[in-house]
């Protein structure tokens, strides 16, 4: 048996390969992800690794500041006399105290920010003092490459790559942009620097200073460091040296080895990289989940096929586990084969996923590809099990067919009756529905809502054979009139095997099930945006940073003593510790801020004073908090416990459930660095006047960008069809799938028509009338496919929208023009479906097909 099975699908090629498509884009995705994920992570890795010196000296708890550049830094230093002390212990061979700020960025001879995303930034922008000194395993941190080290005031040295995309040779003057008290600053470019053995700084940019000229820059002047690096002389393990100066320091600092300070950094970037993982392989389970549709569509067509050819083998005396077992074979070999391609082309997408990651700031152009041996398990595993899965029930069937059946001509599969599928697919729609509702009703929240939704797609495509009789009826209902007797053929054919069109169909409708539902969540959040922008937003003009990191409060000061502003009001971002959880903390004097947004207070009072905070109310119903209750807040000069002094409905303008003063967080060790400035004019003054004064202001500042509210509201619109670009992409695939399971399908079943089409050609049917029919069989089908999707999309995003609405989407906007495109491009995608399908059924020969067996 196993050899008759081997020979048989060799000796079938095509409908091997067939067979493969879904399993190889499925495993392409769950390997693609993996392969990426532990590429940043390595990447990564080496970029702390080569950073880091033998042990670190800093302040208490320095991590609490870090936020990659987005938000203010730590305010805390590090005396220079510590330094000179730090020197003199025993087993250490010298002590350099560094100064750093990821929020210094480069701009170019074009005026642009440099950056591997452009002028959209990603990584961050490093300013630093230069040093000599080594990492932990001997190697320089920088290596002067071009030029001379910064020895003065006004010198500057950049990193190799960020030199050449600014197009700077040396002598030329580098304007840099900063988040401290000077926005911007030039120098004159005096050499260049590797950084680390490879100069892979992951997209970011690095520029390097003399001390002096640093702690001017980022310390107010002040003879003191952010943090000591201490290199021993070899006569003490890095563990035993943290020992020894740890001994020696006083009160409010720490010491760290390399091991924990890239352990620490590794877990502030390990939760980014799960939720990038987890992203792609929710894509992988879609894709998975579609092509199970189409594996399972395809083995009962290939066991249709088998039919005589299994009857022969029980007629010879195999047994029915025997049968079964042979198309589990079957299915095996596809699995492996379909695996190992999907692990290759895996390798091809985590390529394209660094492509797309260099777009947006973050370069791994010198990074390899990653590979560790759970890659491959895990597209084994997935690969075979889905296929195996998949193949079960069709192996079943198999095994039923009676050894006598060998002798007839008209041998089928027996099929089970549609009754039991039809209670069952009622069954976990109804629960599906209600799980929906209940989440609804009873704010479950999305997870809830997410398992009612599955419900609701498995318990359809159950009971998909029994609605699509009378759907596609309707659909194909016209094909008699417009086509004749071809027309009847394509509607009768595309209803006499409900199964197989369902489970065709069904894929189809998964993937524009989702995408609708994308479209729907997509355009209320457009109309959401422009909703609150619209009633929320009282201020004229927005300032704002066209790289998403924080810019200099100095920007704010000077917006304000434009003649004809009224108002300039800050905000400030930071993260921070609340009650335990860390999470985004606003900074803004709500009572000045109210007058630019419209804040609505639903118990207590705007006024936070120094030891108050404001919460939203989604956060305090979380939480249990009322007006009056002490929250404690841990910033990075330590925790200080807070009053609720209100409680705010949420607000999407304040990014942050939580809201200070600017006081607590200066008093918290943070340093102040704007994200938004929101500007009213004065009433009655001149637009034109004001606008060009405010951009006056800006005009040297290149990443710095002022919007009215027209424009703010179209900026917020493009960045929601940005993600939904993406989105639309990775689920395009599930789509691809869906339509190679309509090509696959209309292949197959042309093989296993062969008989009948060489009857319908003896008849008198012509090549051109063969093909139409087929093509209108698979415009009935994709249709069908399409309208369950869009409905079920329609109501899965009116779900969602209204499940989501405490996140700012509270308008529901349903795209009609977008959803019909669906539906007819559908109908296309019928038609190229049945191209090759088509194409094969005319190129038989009529006797050749008559006597097929």
């Amino acid at each position: 048996m196993l050899r008759s099975t081997l020979k048989s699908l060799l000796a079938h090629k095509l409908r091997m390969a067939m067979s493969t498509f879904a399993v190889v884009l499925g495993v392409a995705f769950v390997s693609g992800a993996f392969v990426f994920s532990d590429t940043l992570n390595s990447s990564f890795t080496d970029l702390f690794r080569q950073t880091a010196p033998d042990v670190t000296v800093r302040p208490t708890d320095s991590q609490a500041a870090s936020s990659g550049g987005f938000t203010g830094a730590d305010t805390r230093v590090v005396p220079a006399e510590l330094v000179a002390a730090l020197a003199a212990i025993p087993g250490v061979a010298r002590a350099d105290g560094s100064i750093n700020d990821q929020g210094t960025l480069v701009i170019g001879k074009d005026a642009k920010v440099i950056s591997s995303g452009g002028a959209s930034g990603g990584a961050p922008g490093i300013g630093v003092n230069y040093t000599d000194g080594p990492a932990a395993d001997g190697s320089p941190i920088g290596t002067i490459t071009s030029g001379a080290a910064p020895a003065g005031p006004g010198q500057l040295v950049l990193d190799d790559k960020t030199a050449a995309t600014a197009g700077y040779a040396l002598g030329d003057t580098v304007q840099l942009i900063t988040s401290g008290a000077q926005p911007s600053v030039t120098g004159t470019l005096v050499g260049t620097v590797r950084f680390g053995p490879t100069g892979n700084l992951v997209g970011a940019t690095l520029v390097m200073m003399d001390t002096p000229t640093a702690q001017q820059l980022y310390l107010g002047g002040a003879d003191a460091f952010a943090q000591v690096a201490v290199t021993g002389d070899g006569t003490l393990s890095n563990q035993q040296l943290r020992d020894a100066v740890t001994t020696a320091l006083p009160a409010g600092f720490e010491a760290i080895d390399d091991e924990q300070i890239a352990a620490e950094n590794q877990t502030q970037l390990q939760p980014i990289l799960s939720t990038f993982t987890t992203i792609l392989l929710v894509f992988a389970a879609v894709s998975l989940f579609v092509g199970t549709f189409l594996i399972l569509n395809t083995f009962s067509i290939v066991v249709a096929q088998r039919t005589r050819e299994l009857a022969l083998f029980r007629a010879l005396g195999a047994s029915r586990p025997q049968v079964t077992r042979s198309v589990l074979v079957e299915a095996l070999v596809i699995g492996l084969i379909g695996s190992t391609i999907g692990l290759l082309l895996g390798f091809g997408l985590a390529q394209g996923l660094k492509s797309l990651f260099g777009a947006i700031g973050i370069d791994l152009t010198q990074a390899g590809l990653v590979f560790q041996w759970r890659t491959a398990v895990a597209a084994y595993t997935v690969g075979v099990l889905v296929t195996l899965a998949a193949a079960y029930l069709p192996a079943r069937k198999a095994s039923k067919v009676p050894p006598i059946a060998a002798m007839r001509d008209d041998v089928t599969i027996p099929e089970s009756s549609l009754r039991r599928r039809m209670l069952g697919g009622a069954a976990l729609t109804a629960a599906g529905a209600a799980l929906m509702l209940w989440a609804l009703a009873f704010d479950g929240g999305v997870p809830l809502l997410g398992g009612g939704v599955l419900a609701v797609f498995v318990g359809v495509a159950l009971l998909s054979p029994v609605i699509g009789r009378p759907i596609v009826a309707s659909i194909a209902g016209p094909f008699p009139w417009l086509f004749g007797t071809v027309g009847v053929l394509a509607r009768e054919n595309s209803r006499r095997n409900p199964r197989r069109t369902a489970a065709t169909a069904s894929a189809l409708m998964i993937g524009l099930a989702l995408i609708s539902t994308m479209a729907v969540l997509g355009q209320s959040l457009k109309s959401s945006a422009d909703e609150i922008v619209s009633t929320g937003l009282k201020a004229d003009f927005v300032v704002s940073s066209a790289t998403g990191a924080p810019f200099s409060p100095a920007i704010a000061a000077r917006v304000a003593a434009v003649p004809g502003v009224a108002l300039s009001v800050p905000l400030q971002v930071t993260v921070a510790t609340v009650n335990g959880q860390q999470g985004a903390v606003a900074a803004v004097d709500a009572a000045v801020f109210s007058q630019v947004v419209a804040m609505t207070v639903e118990s207590g009072h705007l006024t936070t004073g120094d030891d108050g905070l404001l919460v939203s109310s989604t956060r305090a119903g979380t939480e249990g908090w009322k007006v009056g209750d002490t929250v404690t807040v841990g910033l990075p000069a330590g925790a200080r416990d807070l009053t609720v002094t209100g409680i705010l409905a949420p607000n999407r303008f304040l990014a942050a459930d939580v809201v200070v003063s600017p006081a607590v967080l200066d008093a918290g060790g943070v340093a102040p660095a704007d994200s938004i400035v929101f500007v009213a004019q004065v009433p009655g003054a001149v637009t034109e006047t004001v606008t060009g004064g405010i951009q006056a202001e800006l005009a040297a500042l290149p990443t710095v960008t002022l919007q009215d509210r027209v424009s703010f509201a179209d900026v917020q619109r493009a960045s929601i069809d940005q993600y939904l670009a993406i989105v639309y992409a990775l689920l395009g695939l599930a789509v691809i799938i869906a339509v190679l399971g309509i090509v696959n399908t209309l292949g197959l079943s042309v093989i296993e028509r062969t008989r009948e089409v060489g009857l319908l050609r003896a008849v008198g049917m012509s090549r051109r009338q063969l093909r139409s029919m087929i093509r209108l069989e698979s415009v009935a089908v994709s249709i069908f496919g399409a309208v369950l999707g869009v409905g079920l999309g329609l109501i899965f995003g009116i779900s969602l929208r209204r499940a989501m609405a405490g996140q700012g989407i509270i308008v529901l906007s349903i795209p009609w023009t977008q959803l019909v495109v669906f539906v007819v491009l559908a109908g296309l995608v019928g038609v190229l479906a049945a191209v090759l399908p088509a194409r094969r059924a005319a190129r038989m020969g009529v006797l050749g097909a008559i006597t097929s067996q």
